[in-house]
């Protein structure tokens, strides 16, 4: 279960990524649009929209630490579980 939050938050910060360096190569004069729900909006703020992106690819960052670092944690309570259990 962690094993998957992980993979998909990972794709996420992928996704993020891809994204800042696609807006971040755009030419200025040419429109930038993003998506809400099922229409496309055009962006009037690209700073703004910059700035929001990374933010949110930070606290996916953020999160995806904090379940690498659970993951660990758990892999080593489960070893010291099977080590215990077939030294009993």
């Amino acid at each position: 279960m962690v094993r998957s939050q992980i993979q998909s938050l990972s794709s996420q910060v992928s996704e993020f990524s891809i994204t800042i360096d696609a807006l971040g190569s755009q030419e200025p004069d040419r429109p930038v649009y993003r998506s809400l729900g099922n229409i496309l909006l055009e962006v009037g703020d690209r700073e703004s929209l910059l700035s929001e992106l990374r933010g949110s690819k930070d606290a996916v960052e953020e999160h995806l630490k904090r379940l690498i670092e659970r993951e660990e944690a758990l892999r080593k309570q489960y070893e010291k579980l099977a080590a215990d259990f077939e030294g009993a």
